[in-house]
């Protein structure tokens, strides 16, 4: 991913609201299987940290990425935003 692309990417993740949220459990298969699921129906996708998980958000999103095969756009402080390109319901066209 180029960085053109990360920033149009985060430009569009600014508007979108987290969808998942990690808390004191931490990581679970779980929030893995539901964030796979979400990639089904969306591109983008925003989660957060919760303060009491006691986990580091880069680890937790180097983590989720390479169990969904998705790609970190970005992670400030508790939110972290996944990208994913879904073949059948291509909705973001990024730049070249």
């Amino acid at each position: 991913m180029t960085s053109k692309q990360r920033a149009y990417l985060k430009g569009l993740a600014m508007n979108i609201e987290p969808v998942f949220q990690v808390g004191k459990s931490g990581l679970t298969p779980e929030i893995t299987e539901a964030v796979l699921e979400a990639f089904n129906t969306r591109e983008l996708i925003k989660l957060a940290v919760l303060k009491n998980c006691l986990e580091d958000p880069k680890e937790i999103a180097a983590v989720i990425a390479e169990r969904t095969h998705s790609q970190v756009v970005q992670v400030i402080g508790k939110k972290i935003v996944l990208y994913k390109e879904n073949k059948d319901h291509k909705k973001i066209n990024l730049p070249l």
